[in-house]
């Protein structure tokens, strides 16, 4: 069976499934260009508020199929570049898209897979996942913004020590350097993220997506030009319907109903 993203939903959050039962769930071309489809039609969906990213058969992902990458070897270098340009291009969606994306991880997050889950907004993991930069173990270097993440999440010195040692790291490891946002039982990870995301389906969209929005530019931004887009964010939400809803629903003790 080929590897494929699987869609389905529950209730206003769109569930990913990586589906690759051969190789543990390792990512391909198949997958990256769904996924750009997924979020895009997800994304002007009134229907669909979070979505949440997991792994079939209680794994999340082994990374590259190395069979695929090592018969790559024999072919022009352009066809590997179009190969890693199809997942950036789904990374660059997930990051870009304005509502809430959560990974839900089982097992092993490896190379690409745990690129994956840090291109995501949030993370919950099983306590008997393990997270791992495995690229410099077979004398290969990142994709997937692994290094653009780890740099910005931990000090330099730790992110180096990940990505040149490609040594294991544990759930608990990083949800200590606040990398991981919950940590769960096994197989509780889905359940976990789509009761999170049950919750964030709750608030008002266009908070959200001004939220998410303002922290991908903050990496970049001046203080002042942060303060300027923070005034612009606010200024429209608060002539926005749901800004109505939600002060009227606080004033009087109810709970509000967004649009």
């Amino acid at each position: 069976m080929s590897a494929q993203l699987l869609s389905t939903s529950e209730g206003h959050t769109l569930i990913l499934t990586l589906s690759n039962p051969e190789h543990r769930n390792a990512l391909g071309p198949e997958m990256y260009a769904a996924g750009v489809e997924a979020l895009s039609v997800a994304e002007t969906s009134p229907d669909v508020r979070s979505v949440v990213i997991t792994g079939a058969n209680g794994l999340f992902s082994a990374g590259g199929n190395l069979q695929r990458l090592n018969n790559n070897r024999q072919l022009p270098p352009e066809h590997q570049a179009q190969s890693i340009e199809g997942l950036h291009n789904w990374i660059e969606a997930i990051r870009t898209f304005p509502k809430p994306v959560i990974a839900a991880v089982e097992g092993p997050a490896a190379g690409a897979g745990f690129s994956l889950a840090l291109a995501c907004d949030l993370i919950v993991a099983a306590h008997n996942s393990i997270f791992v930069m495995a690229y410099s173990n077979i004398a290969l270097s990142p994709d997937g913004g692994g290094t653009w993440s780890l740099s910005r999440l931990m000090p330099r010195q730790l992110a180096t020590e990940l990505l040149m040692m490609g040594e294991r790291v544990s759930a608990e490891r990083l949800h200590e350097l606040g990398v991981v946002n919950k940590l769960c039982e096994p197989n509780q990870a889905l359940g976990t993220a789509l009761t999170w995301a049950s919750q964030l389906n709750k608030r008002a969209p266009n908070a959200l997506a001004s939220i998410k929005e303002l922290l991908n530019e903050a990496d970049g931004a001046t203080f002042n030009h942060q303060l300027s887009q923070e005034r612009d964010h606010f200024v429209k939400n608060l002539h926005h319907v749901n800004a109505g809803i939600g002060i009227t629903a606080f004033l009087n003790k109810e709970s509000p109903r967004y649009e």
